[in-house]
């Protein structure tokens, strides 16, 4: 598999092709820093200068490798896949020696930093019910109002695993709709088509 960046991503990084390996080297360390601590100014300013260039150049070569590892590190490129993916964009052979190594060294790092960083959703913890009738009121002398009170506890991993109570409220016709529209959903999630989509995915 090739990895096929946006415009404007490819032309951030084709201007790394423009410069010696020696060079390239340096925009690793600081694509290196910039996974680390983020941008940093000054380095960049000072890149700048030892160019020549505009300081926008810098950074912008700069997140076109870092955002080329993320690309590499989303898909799970193999170093073969990438190795060919670097020298389809235009780099040289030796040029391409150095990004596959810095690719091959922070990968599993940045895996782990990606799926930390990922968006968390509430899971469910524990659900307790208590079922309700109202069989009289004062304009109904004679009525069957059936309600159920759910207490669902939801564990977030984003406080420290804290509990959550939310308390629904329901009559049993929605209820059991609510349960089919869920079923209908599990079933989907199991379906051929859902599990093609998934491995296509990961």
């Amino acid at each position: 598999m090739l990895l096929t960046l946006k415009p404007e991503h490819k032309k951030h990084v084709l201007l790394l092709t423009e410069h010696t390996p020696q060079v390239l080297q340096d925009f690793c360390k600081l694509a290196l820093d910039y996974l680390q601590k983020g941008p940093n100014i000054k380095l960049y300013n000072a890149a700048a200068q030892k160019l020549e260039v505009d300081v926008s150049i810098i950074k912008n070569s700069v997140e076109g490798v870092v955002n080329l590892l993320l690309e590499a590190c989303r898909y799970k490129l193999s170093s073969e896949d990438f190795r060919d993916s670097i020298i389809s964009l235009g780099f040289s052979e030796q040029q391409e020696i150095i990004l596959s190594k810095l690719y091959n060294v922070k990968k599993d790092e940045i895996l782990d930093t990606l799926t930390n960083i990922g968006f968390k959703l509430p899971e469910y913890h524990d659900m307790e019910w208590r079922f309700e009738v109202q069989i009289a009121s004062r304009t109904l002398l004679k009525q069957v109002a059936p309600l159920i009170t759910l207490d669902l506890s939801i564990k977030n991993s984003d406080k420290d695993n804290n509990i959550e109570h939310v308390l629904l409220q329901t009559d049993p016709v929605n209820l059991l709709h609510l349960t089919q529209q869920l079923e209908d959903a599990l079933a989907e999630g199991r379906s051929q088509h859902i599990r093609r989509l998934s491995r296509v995915i990961k």
